[in-house]
């Protein structure tokens, strides 16, 4: 797993355009400096700059304006992730863009029979035994999600005590596979409402009593040569995922080139 020091340069400069943004040094509404004298601030080029922008303004955290400048946007602190689906990524490394602290309760790691709804994904035989890790993530002292990670039998892995303690420590499963050599090249994600309430374990652990309408998360991560090897449910708590996707527009036919 890549250090703080290795992440890309425009994840640092929206790290400190958001502190910067924090509440009580700006209000919504302000104008900030022009790109060239922010990004001179920041010591990155304004290319990197206007990256770091676009992500601030794809959460409405600032709003630019043709023209005119970019403005402080909605600057009070969200208790869950705002996330774009576009580049795998794990949270624990979107928390530490966001500047969110993360902590685990009521971790369980266990190894028995797969439950099935991760067994047909991992393309296991019904019955086959498989490592389910479940826990309860919670970001700033509040509970965020339910999560639950199904390894593939194929995943060596070390000793439960190992696992937990990275877990623990705020990191995600996906922080812990290159350590185990295992390269995850990309996931197929499904987002799905998810009605909660009950005796469903996700409503004790997010501490929903009534009936209450979430988002649910279904990732299978893939190996380079297409084979899946980890199945994860994440369940947010109302507030706990804040989703936006880039949509490009499809592009135009190209000219032709021909004589």
């Amino acid at each position: 797993m890549a250090t703080t020091e290795h992440r890309p340069l425009v994840d640092h400069a929206e790290q400190a355009l958001r502190q910067w943004l924090a509440p009580g040094r700006h209000r919504t509404g302000d104008r900030l400096p022009p790109e060239h004298d922010l990004a001179a601030m920041l010591g990155v080029s304004r290319g990197t700059l206007r990256a770091a922008l676009s992500r601030l303004e794809a959460t409405g955290e600032v709003v630019r304006r043709q023209g005119s400048g970019t403005y402080v946007g909605a600057i009070e602190r969200r208790r869950g992730f705002s996330d774009g689906l576009e580049v795998l990524e794990s949270y624990a490394l979107l928390a530490e863009r966001q500047g969110i602290e993360l902590a685990v309760r009521a971790l369980r790691i266990e190894h028995g029979e797969a439950a099935e709804d991760a067994a047909a994904p991992l393309e296991l035989a019904p019955g086959t035994r498989a490592t389910t890790v479940e826990r309860t993530l919670v970001a700033d002292g509040e509970p965020v999600a339910f999560m639950r990670d199904v390894l593939h039998p194929s995943v060596a892995l070390p000793d439960p005590a190992r696992i937990a303690a990275g877990l623990e420590e705020g990191k995600m499963v996906l922080d812990l596979l290159p350590d185990l050599g295992v390269t995850v090249a990309f996931a197929k994600t499904q987002v799905r409402p998810r009605l909660l309430g009950g005796d469903d374990p996700a409503s004790a652990a997010l501490r929903i009593a009534e009936p209450t309408a979430v988002l649910e998360l279904m990732e299978i991560m893939h190996l380079p040569d297409g084979r899946p090897v980890q199945c994860s449910v994440d369940v947010f708590a109302p507030g706990g995922l804040h989703i936006h996707v880039m949509r490009l527009m499809a592009a135009p036919q190209p000219a032709s080139v021909g004589p």
